[in-house]
């Protein structure tokens, strides 16, 4: 706008300049002339008034030495009179004659014959003459010529010039101050409205221009008012995006939108949780390359190709854990019909397939689970009934299968009856500070002679004391199932190594054995009641298939998190991650904290 004003000052400057130099060029040139011919008709009638005045008296000496003086000043010329051959008869001053010079005296003498009376501009010595015939009885007798001062002319045009250049130069400034004045005047509000324009413009909407403007009071309102509308807008949209990112980012079901060319645009907080991903890295990327699931594949491009909503069940595997979603899959058409693209919503039903499954499966594992035991005992039951019992060693034999197949029975009882206490909603856990690895001493020493049947090492490097807050009986339980598990999966002559980590947040214990392994393709399923990777080992050594699900239930009670690696025929390792500090219900520690 700074540059607006100058080009526009600048041409305004160059148009007073241009305007006043030709004014003061005509008026100059009219002044000049109007003195030139207000001498001319002085110094004719001057001439005039001698020659009549000789005429009527009839004399070429009208004047004494006294009159001449008087003449002299009063006309302010000089004057003499020559014969028509050329020779002087009279000067009114001595020597003006031969001032004259005969070359200016024979220009004048060839106009004589031309006409009576003449004006002769003579630049040769600064004057100009103005001559005319001098006649007695109609005949010519003599010439009066009459010499001005061109001095006197130029002396009044150098004055007319410094008058005009003072006023017009005055005027100029004047002018220029005016001018400046007034182009300020209009030129601030359209730069204030300009300023106000680029700004809202740009976005911002808190912006206001002056209103006192006079003339430009409309504009300047009418901008204050578009910017007040667009401030009010501008808020009511924040406030509508505000509560419907809120709503997408709260609702308890994932969300990802994809725009018409495959690429994710939106993902909420949900999704980012349940996927394990970081939705500010995958915005703006093909879904092809970040979504792992082929199923979740599968059904965008049902929805690109389709165009139709689409409602599925589907199972993904997520870290150790099978999840159950029902995807709804609808496509995005604006208002005029345009494809935008697709928006996927995950509804985790986990939780209720899980209790679906669980009301479905209890009864039938409970009762396979119950029916080899009982089965056992009722057979060797009637067996002894049926005449057995007289039999010693038959009687020992069977007792002894009886005993182990009635401990076996107890042991499933316990372990669903802990379940069911750990999956209680009012199970609560003893906090303390204690110290992991007594626990882990504990625990070895439990399973030590299990080891030494098998021929099994358990490595534990004995560290300093780790501690951390959680109820000891329940880690420990933890660390009989994962042991445990270890020998039991282990061929003669392995190990089971055992090894912590503390750090900042967290305390990482580790259980690495050297068995069968796992198919990572089971790992998620590992976790679920009365599954078994290897059904007959785990059966003919006594297990429930309830233990990992115990260990996961008691891990999470510790707001922790259990990891599973293994590989077939490479072993497997058991990683849990227990807070070091106990996050209950209200989110804080014991009062008395950790020791560094």
């Amino acid at each position: 706008m700074k540059k607006f004003r100058f080009q526009l000052f600048f041409a305004l400057i160059s148009l007073i300049i241009v305007v006043f130099m030709a004014l003061g060029f005509l008026l100059g040139q009219l002044f000049e002339n109007y003195f030139v011919r207000t001498i001319q008709e002085h110094t004719t009638k001057e001439t005039d008034l001698i020659v009549n005045q000789l005429e009527k008296e009839g004399s070429l000496f009208p004047f004494n030495d006294e009159q001449m003086e008087i003449v002299k000043e009063t006309l302010n010329g000089e004057f003499f009179i020559i014969t028509n051959e050329g020779n002087p008869i009279f000067q009114s001053t001595k020597g003006l004659y031969e001032k004259t010079g005969e070359q200016m005296i024979s220009k004048i003498l060839k106009n004589v014959h031309h006409q009576d009376s003449g004006l002769y501009q003579g630049t040769e010595n600064g004057q100009f003459y103005y001559w005319r015939v001098i006649e007695f009885g109609n005949q010519p007798s003599a010439i009066l010529i009459m010499e001005r001062m061109i001095d006197e002319l130029n002396t009044v045009t150098k004055q007319i010039w410094m008058i005009l250049f003072f006023s017009l130069g005055s005027a100029f400034f004047m002018i220029l101050y005016i001018g400046s004045r007034i182009t300020s005047i209009y030129i601030k509000p359209v730069e204030s409205a300009t300023k106000a324009a680029i700004e809202l413009a740009k976005g911002n909407y808190q912006i206001r221009t002056y209103e006192d403007y006079g003339e430009f009071n409309l504009l300047n309102s009418s901008i204050n008012i578009l910017a007040r509308n667009l401030q009010k807008f501008k808020r009511e949209q924040e406030m509508q995006t505000d509560r419907l990112m809120t709503i997408i980012e709260h609702m308890g079901s994932g969300l990802i939108l994809i725009d018409d060319k495959g690429y994710i645009r939106l993902t909420n907080r949900t999704y980012n949780e349940t996927f394990h991903v970081d939705g500010d890295q995958i915005n703006g990327r093909l879904y092809s390359d970040f979504i792992e699931h082929e199923e979740i594949k599968n059904i965008i491009e049902e929805v690109f190709m389709t165009e139709q909503t689409i409602r599925k069940q589907v199972i993904i595997p997520i870290q150790i854990y099978m999840k159950h979603f029902e995807i709804y899959g609808a496509p995005i058409i604006s208002y005029h019909n345009e494809w935008k693209g697709i928006v996927l919503v995950f509804h985790d039903i986990t939780e209720l397939k899980k209790l679906e499954q669980i009301r479905k499966d209890f009864v039938a594992n409970v009762s396979h689970e119950l029916k080899t035991p009982i089965t056992s005992i009722k057979g060797f039951t009637e067996t002894l009934l049926d005449g057995a019992k007289n039999d010693c060693d038959a009687l020992e034999t069977f007792l002894s299968i009886i005993y182990k197949e009635s401990e076996r029975l107890q042991s499933l009882i316990n372990d669903l009856l802990e379940l069911s206490k750990i999956e209680q909603e009012g199970f609560t856990l003893q906090i303390e500070r204690m110290n992991i690895n007594q626990a882990i001493e504990e625990t070895v020493r439990m399973l030590e002679s299990s080891a030494e049947e098998k021929q099994i090492q358990i490595l534990y490097p004995k560290q300093q004391e780790t501690l951390i807050e959680g109820d000891f009986l329940r880690i420990k339980q933890i660390l009989i199932n994962l042991i445990s598990n270890g020998i039991t999966y282990t061929p003669k002559g392995g190990t089971v190594q055992i090894t912590i980590d503390q750090r900042k947040e967290y305390t990482q214990l580790s259980v690495k054995d050297t068995g069968i392994g796992i198919d990572p393709k089971e790992i998620p399923r590992i976790f679920e009641r009365f599954y078994r990777v290897d059904k007959a080992r785990s059966r003919n050594s006594g297990g429930t298939g309830l233990g990992l699900a115990i260990v996961k239930h008691l891990v999470e009670a510790h707001s922790g998190e259990i990891q599973v690696e293994s590989e077939l025929g490479k072993g497997s390792t058991f990683i849990v991650k227990l807070p070091n500090r106990y996050k209950g219900e209200n989110g804080k520690g014991l009062s008395r904290g950790l020791q560094p």
